[in-house]
C-alpha cells in the first residue's frame, strides 16, 4: 500500500492543533497510509503539552525543536523523517481544510505529476486580506517571469511532492521564505507544478496569524539569489 507522509509545523497553535489533528486523522486519502510527523517549533503557550498529551490517542511522530527557529526549519526537519511516497504540507492552524487533500492526491494517478499545489486563487469562493493577496500575487508573478512559469499561488500552505522529486532540491530557509524557496528551486530544476483548487478561511492575526508583511520582502530577495544564481 502506498504511504502519504504530513508534515505539520506547529509554533503557538494550541487553539487550533487537537482540531486539526482530528481532521488530519479521520480524512480519506484514497488507498494510502498515512505517516503523520508533526514538528513543535518550541511553542510556549501550551501546545507542546497538548501535542504530548494527543500521542495517547493518535499515532504520530512528534519532533520537538529546542527552540523556535521558523517554519523552515520545522518542515526541514519534518522532511528528513518522511518515508511516504508523496509528502503533503499541512499547516496547524484551521486555515486549510484536510478535506482539499483528496483533489491534490487524484492528480498524483497521472505518473508524470512529481509536483501539487492547492491553489487559493482557482477557487470562486477564495478568500485573503486584501494586502495579502496583493503580496502573494506580486510574488507569485515575480517566480513566474523570472523562471517562466505560470502558476497562481506560489505561497499555498498546501504543497505536496513525490519524495523523489523534494530529495532533488536542498532547502535551506529557516522561515516564511521557504514557500519562495522550494517553489523557485523546483521551477528551477524543470518540475512542472500542477495546480488544484482548494478552499481557504484565513485567521486574523489576534486569532494567531504569523506571516507578516517583512516575510514577503524576504521572499522577494530568496527568490532573486536563486534566480541569479
Amino acid at each position: 500500500m502506498r504511504k502519504l507522509s504530513i508534515i505539520i509545523p506547529v509554533f503557538n497553535e494550541k487553539d487550533t492543533v487537537t482540531e486539526i489533528i482530528r481532521k488530519v486523522f479521520a480524512v480519506p486519502v484514497l488507498d494510502y497510509t498515512k505517516e503523520i510527523i508533526i514538528v513543535d517549533d518550541g511553542s510556549t503557550d501550551g501546545s507542546a503539552i497538548i501535542l504530548e498529551n494527543l500521542q495517547a490517542h493518535f499515532p504520530f511522530r512528534l519532533i520537538s525543536q529546542p527552540k523556535n527557529q521558523g517554519k523552515g526549519a520545522a518542515l526541514r526537519a519534518g522532511f528528513k523523517f518522511a518515508s511516504g511516497e508523496i509528502i503533503l504540507i499541512q499547516d496547524a492552524d484551521l486555515e486549510y481544510d484536510p478535506a482539499d487533500w483528496e483533489k491534490i492526491l487524484m492528480a498524483f494517478q497521472n505518473p508524470a505529476v512529481s509536483v501539487v499545489y492547492g491553489s487559493r486563487n482557482l477557487h470562486p469562493k477564495r478568500r485573503g486580506y486584501r494586502l495579502f493577496v496583493f503580496g502573494v500575487a506580486f510574488l507569485t508573478k515575480l517566480i513566474n517571469l523570472l523562471f517562466k512559469s505560470n502558476l497562481t499561488d506560489s505561497y499555498t500552505g498546501y504543497k505536496a511532492f513525490r519524495q523523489e522529486t523534494l530529495k532533488k532540491i536542498e532547502l535551506v530557509s529557516s522561515d516564511f521564505e521557504i514557500e519562495a524557496e522550494i517553489t523557485a528551486k523546483l521551477l528551477q530544476a524543470g518540475e512542472k507544478i500542477i495546480e488544484v483548487p482548494i478552499d481557504y478561511f484565513p485567521r486574523r492575526f489576534f486569532e494567531g496569524k504569523k506571516i507578516h508583511w517583512q516575510d514577503g520582502l524576504k521572499g522577494i530577495w530568496t527568490i532573486i539569489k536563486i534566480w541569479a544564481k
